[in-house]
């Protein structure tokens, strides 16, 4: 089962806002150009410290959102999958498919423990945008994952409103024996967007909540 377990962590990273779309990126006129030095050091501020008790799993990375190799990685990951609802496992993110997100400066990283990971990204973008609520269809919905069939039930949390726009959800992975939670965030600040997925076998509300606080606090700091 630790395939099958590693193939619901990858298609919950799709999900919870790495790669947000069941295609690549659009292809640009020309190539997005490196983010200033400048940018690139506010988007890395905006990032959060390593947890106590965790380690760096990957990055910093960044550059433009949609070259990103966790991006990259993600929309393989929904190729490979096979959705019931094909269109759910972009419902809700910033569409890596839309060639201004792509192109887009963003930073990621990731960090990982026994009990779970967290990763996130921060897209800068060149105008606010921010991802429409949940459909009702994509509350619920199965996948198959390296041949595995995996439910995913989604629940809308009650957070606390932060920055200009934000919003947070609950989702429970069951495939074969094993169970995840995936807890995710995402919160606007003028033109600037910060995505968070917790991943683990239980993942808590209240828990997700205090990353979420200092997440936000962070991203009101580079955006100023």
């Amino acid at each position: 089962m630790r395939q099958a377990v590693s193939g619901i962590f990858l298609s919950a990273l799709v999900l919870a806002g790495c790669s947000a779309a069941d295609k690549p990126p659009a292809p640009a006129a020309t190539a997005p150009s490196a983010p200033s030095a400048a940018e690139t050091d506010r988007l890395r501020a905006a990032l959060l410290p390593v947890p106590k008790g965790m380690q760096v799993a990957y990055g910093p990375e960044t550059g433009a959102f949609g070259s990103l190799k966790s991006t990259q990685q993600g929309l393989e990951a929904v190729r490979q999958a096979k959705l019931q609802h094909p269109e759910c496992a972009g419902a809700a993110q910033l569409d890596a498919a839309k060639a201004e997100i792509a192109q887009s400066p963003a930073a990621v990283v990731a960090f990982s423990a026994e009990r779970g990971s967290i990763s996130q990204a921060v897209v800068s973008l060149p105008k606010p945008d921010f991802p429409a609520a949940l459909p009702e269809k994509c509350t619920s919905y199965t996948a198959d994952v390296g041949g595995t069939p995996v439910t995913y039930t989604t629940r809308t949390l009650e957070m606390p409103a932060k920055g200009d726009q934000s919003r947070a959800y609950l989702t429970t992975a069951k495939g074969g024996d094993q169970n995840a939670q995936i807890g995710s965030v995402m919160i606007r600040r003028g033109t600037t967007v910060m995505s968070m997925l917790v991943v683990g076998r239980q993942v808590k509300p209240k828990g997700l909540y205090e990353l979420a606080d200092l997440a936000d606090q962070n991203l009101a700091r580079a955006s100023r």
